[in-house]
């Protein structure tokens, strides 16, 4: 299709008629004799294009079910442009949908002016007039003509004519449409209640909101009640409904099959209901539940009444072979040998332990059967006692044979009769209980005795022997603390009373760098300065055993403020510019951008960082040395990872350089000195913030170290 960009909307002028009545009348003949309104449209674009010099045409009617207009049929157009083209009518701002409201021809030609928004025709980038179908008195006309002629001159009267006469034609198809539409749905309507009201099963149509459209007879037994129902009906009703509508809900998503428990109205009585509910259209835009109820009371009745016989019948035959089996459990349950004899004394069962003690394997052999049938009648005369007392009870001790190897195995045998409801001796059941395990054990027994005094005796000795111990530990643990707190103790009275005279010192000396007592010659200067830098450097070592000392003692306050991370390594920085300064490193730092303020002592942290950042410059000769600060939200921690490039740690060394007074063992890190502490009051700090530092180093290669601090506030 083409596209009008550039046309003018101008109404247009009526003409005079020139075509006579006759034409005229064959038109209105042939609309008549005509039922469909496609065949009506191309009658009349022929009549206009043989008549009034009409050379293209597209024909478009309204369609009222989906709101369009849509091509209907053309005339010198493709008849695939002309189907493809279609407009939404709710889109008042397009020319021809204006066109089609106001009821009046409009011409659109190129004239070099713009029109409110471009639209595009099947009549590609012709001028054309857009001629409304129906009279000019219509809000919205049936249709509408797009023509295109020899010239761009007005609209004729009998252009307007034959518009104002298909409109009506079209006008009047659709109106008789519409009335054997509504027909057609009155008599399908009248079928389709009439076969739901046959089916005796209720059968209902709802609306999404659960409202009843369409319920036949038994729906409406039992969903319906007049005023003329009793009450019991009625909250019947009520009850049912409240139960039926809840369960729609799940219907909405497609087909679906429950089970649905209702009130009998008229009875009273509960009534259970299989639901099939299917989701259908029930007009554009909006959807429907059909729901078809089946009574399954007296089919789930009859189900649980042949499940319950089904039940019993399997409990009876488990019973059954429960007291069939009974014997059979009792004999292979047992590990101990179990026979049972008839009253003549013959066995007639045996289970797996006895079966060795008196059955032949399966390869014949002399020696063998010669045991087995000793302790056969060695059983056989232990049962034949039984029978001839009086006592339902016998117990005695039996020597038999292992058929196998022919060891004597002494048996306890325990015999009882079986005596039926009626007084008769039906069998007689033996255990066999080896005896040889109760022999060793008792002699065992008397060993272990013997062996018991013995070691109660060791025992005494022992717990007095280790009592001597325990309080010789006791008094060397108290020695060992009393130890420590003086060490402690001297170490803060020795740090306190060299950092005294040291500041003297360190004083005098600034004072005399200054030239406050006078000029001094540049050796002197030179000497000052070597005095000024190891006084700093005893200082620090001072100020390091005291930091050891406080937290061993436990003495090291934890002052917790809120501090921006990012202001304290900008602190640090500005400390160690002069240590950068003086040698050839590039120092970089990189921020996370979600940084949250974090709760911690301040002065500490600031410690560890100046700490691990002088000694990436001290132990770095070249290269660089970078600061990075990253928030890691899951494990709710903030990392402060101090990086170089310098000489690094050997793996052995990785291990012991946090402990007190260790340096890593290279040449390199004598000769810049230290006493070793730094790393060790950093670890014990980090503790003390609930943190830790993490070391990741290769020799030759440089080293990383990490402080890791929560980023939670730290709980008071």
């Amino acid at each position: 299709m083409g596209s009008v960009a550039h046309l003018d909307v101008l109404p247009v002028p009526r003409g005079g008629g020139s075509i006579g009545a006759k034409a005229k009348l064959s038109l209105v003949d042939a609309l008549l004799a005509e039922p469909e309104a496609r065949p009506c449209a191309v009658l009349a674009l022929r009549w206009l294009a043989r008549h009034t010099g009409i050379e293209r045409a597209v024909c478009m009617a309204v369609d009222p079910e989906s709101g369009r207009l849509a091509g209907l049929t053309g005339l010198g157009v493709p008849p695939a442009a002309v189907d493809a083209f279609s407009l939404d009518l709710a889109d008042r701002t397009h020319p021809l949908v204006v066109s089609l409201s106001g009821g009046e021809p409009v011409a659109f030609h190129d004239s070099g002016q713009t029109v409110p928004r471009p639209f595009e025709t099947p009549l590609g980038h012709s001028s054309f007039h857009a001629v409304p179908l129906g009279s000019s008195q219509q809000e919205l006309g049936p249709g509408l003509l797009l023509l295109t002629g020899a010239g761009d001159g007005p609209v004729t009267d009998d252009v307007l004519w034959a518009a104002e006469l298909l409109g009506t034609r079209l006008a009047a198809l659709g109106y008789r449409r519409i009335q054997a539409d509504e027909r057609r749905h009155k008599r399908e309507r009248s079928l389709l209640l009439a076969v739901i009201h046959a089916v005796t099963d209720p059968i209902l149509l709802t609306d999404a909101n659960g409202r009843i459209l369409i319920a036949n007879t038994g729906a409406e037994t039992l969903l319906t009640a007049g005023e003329e129902k009793r009450e019991g009906w009625r909250r019947a009703v009520a009850l049912n409904n409240m139960l039926f509508s809840a369960s729609l809900f799940t219907a909405e998503s497609g087909p679906t099959r429950r089970e649905l428990l209702l009130v009998d109205p008229s009875e009273g009585k509960e009534l259970l209901f299989e639901v099939l509910s299917t989701p259908v259209a029930i007009r554009a835009g909006e959807n429907g539940i059909v729901s078809v109820l089946r009574n399954v009371t007296d089919l789930r009745r009859a189900t649980e009444e042949i499940e319950e016989n089904y039940r019993r019948l399997r409990l009876a035959e488990a019973a059954t072979r429960a007291e069939r089996d009974r014997l059979d459990l009792i004999l292979n349950s047992v590990l101990e040998p179990i026979l049972v004899t008839d009253p003549a004394g013959n066995i007639v069962r045996m289970n797996p332990p006895a079966e060795r003690m008196f059955t032949f394997p399966g390869r014949r052999n002399s020696e063998v059967e010669r045991r087995v049938q000793a302790n056969d009648a060695v059983f056989t005369s232990f049962v034949s006692n039984l029978y001839a007392g009086q006592s339902l009870r016998w117990r005695g001790e039996l020597n038999l044979l292992d058929p196998r190897t022919g060891a004597t195995i002494p048996v306890e045998a325990i015999s009882g009769r079986v005596v039926s409801k009626h007084g008769e001796e039906t069998a007689v059941v033996t255990i066999l209980h080896d005896l040889t395990e109760a022999m060793e054990k008792a002699l065992l027994y008397e060993q272990v005795k013997r062996h018991s005094e013995e070691l109660r005796e060791k025992v005494r000795e022992a717990t007095a022997e280790l009592a001597e111990q325990n309080e010789l530990l006791r008094r060397q643990a108290f020695q060992l603390e009393q130890a420590s707190a003086l060490k402690s103790q001297f170490l803060a009275n020795v740090s306190h009373e060299l950092r005294t005279p040291l500041n003297a010192i360190m004083g005098y000396t600034h004072l005399m760098l200054e030239g406050v007592s006078g000029e001094i010659n540049a050796a002197q200067q030179d000497k000052l300065a070597r005095v000024d830098a190891n006084a700093r450097h005893l200082l620090a070592v001072i100020n390091d055993l005291l930091d050891i000392t406080r937290i061993e003692s436990g003495k090291m306050p934890v002052q917790v403020e809120r501090i921006r991370l990012s202001e304290l390594i900008d602190e640090v920085m500005t400390e160690v510019e002069p240590v950068i300064a003086g040698t050839r490193l590039a120092v970089t730092r990189s921020l996370s951008a979600d940084l949250p303020e974090i709760a911690t002592d301040r002065q500490k942290v600031k410690q560890i960082v100046l700490n691990l950042l002088s000694n990436a410059l001290k132990f770095t000769p070249e290269g660089s040395v970078a600061i990075r600060l990253e928030h890691h939200g899951p494990a709710g921690e903030i990392s402060i990872a101090v990086s170089d490039t310098g000489i690094g740690i050997a793996e052995e060394n990785q291990k012991t350089i946090f402990e007190a007074f260790e340096q890593a063992n290279s040449s390199y890190a004598r000769r810049q000195g230290g006493t070793g502490l730094g790393l060790t009051i950093c670890r014990r700090l980090a503790s003390l913030l609930d943190g830790r530092i993490a070391l990741a180093s290769r020799l030759g290669e440089g080293s990383t170290f990490t402080l890791f601090l929560p980023a939670n506030p730290r709980p008071a």
